[in-house]
């Protein structure tokens, strides 16, 4: 008596189409850098009208200016969503951008805004940092040496400061005559092709030694992410690296803002897509791959929006209000902050 043997049944499990092995975070950082050399070649030389070497020093500016905004924004905000153990929030709530748009505008009312717009050295970007910083410092240092200091708390001040210095700028606003509100408004969006050159050196030095100094860290980034008991119980001083990763995401948000002005969801765009694109939550690969990405966003971006819709002056725009969408979904997804 003969048994039928479905030929499916005999089939060897090796017989099985393999699966094709995910690319590694390394191989991942590679093709992006890749992508990003080939923007930056076309953003710089391609459709180039009337003097080349004039237009061509200015995109080398403007893209010296993205590389600022790349870094500081997008690897300033992983390492705040590290540090907080939340990648909804942006360093934003901290109130720094508020802080920015009080001081701009409490400058055009005492001075006038023709006083302040020839005013633009680099003295006036580094004395606004500082006081960003020093404001940062000092909430830091006032909540967290107390008994009941606390991340949560710090988030929450950090939020009635922004809204207090967003009201006081409002208020004031109200009362400036239309040529200096014009003036004004022009300074509170971001703005890649209006930076002063002088500034960018002072800009690139503070960039890379905070990035050095992260980098060093970068396991010590890792182990944060764990949570505060398995840090402290592996050796690692919690409440040290907090505090200092902390003063170095007000520096980064501080400066980038002083320079190109406020951006409160670029950072937030670029590191959500960081995490989905590195596949790795380790920060050798995430803080790269964020800069990468914010770097390859604004010169695509603004390729098209100078090129294509005539438009190079709304790329922030755009990008904040895509960002505020992605960030609403992404709320709306998870239900809490």
């Amino acid at each position: 008596m003969s048994t039928t043997v479905s030929p499916a049944t005999t089939a060897p499990a090796a017989a099985e189409k393999p699966r094709r092995a995910p690319l590694s975070p390394r191989a991942r950082i590679l093709l992006t850098t890749a992508a990003v050399l080939i923007a930056v070649v076309g953003f710089l030389f391609l459709f180039i009208r009337g003097a080349f070497w004039f237009a061509l020093d200015a995109r080398l500016s403007m893209l010296a200016a993205m590389v600022i905004a790349a870094f500081t924004q997008g690897v300033g905000t992983v390492v705040f969503h590290t540090i907080t153990g939340n990648r909804i929030l942006t360093p934003s709530i901290m109130g720094l951008d508020s802080m920015y748009t009080l001081s701009q505008t409490l400058m055009v009312f005492v001075f006038g805004g023709a006083a302040v717009a020839q005013q633009e050295g680099i003295g006036k970007v580094l004395a606004q940092t500082a006081l960003m910083v020093v404001f940062a410092t000092i909430l830091y240092r006032w909540l967290f040496s107390g008994r009941n200091g606390s991340l949560y708390i710090l988030l929450l001040v950090g939020v009635v400061f922004g809204l207090a210095f967003d009201s006081i700028a409002v208020f004031v606003q109200r009362m400036l005559n239309p040529t200096d509100h014009d003036l004004l408004s022009a300074k509170l969006f971001g703005r890649m092709g209006d930076v002063n050159v002088s500034h960018l050196p002072v800009a690139f030095v503070i960039c890379a030694a905070v990035g050095v100094i992260l980098w060093l860290r970068r396991y010590r980034l890792d182990v944060l992410l764990l949570g505060r008991d398995t840090a402290q119980s592996l050796g690692v001083d919690h409440k040290r690296e907090l505090t200092l990763m902390l003063v170095l995401v007000a520096i980064m948000v501080a400066f980038s803002t002083a320079l190109v002005g406020p951006m409160t969801f670029f950072g937030f765009v670029v590191a959500t897509l960081a995490y989905q694109l590195t596949g790795s939550h380790q920060h050798r690969y995430v803080m790269p791959m964020a800069f990468l990405l914010g770097l390859l966003t604004l010169v695509v971006g603004q390729f098209i929006m100078q090129h294509v819709f005539y438009a190079a002056g709304f790329l922030t725009v755009i990008i904040e209000f895509l960002g505020g969408i992605l960030f609403l979904v992404l709320l709306l997804r998870k239900g809490r902050v």
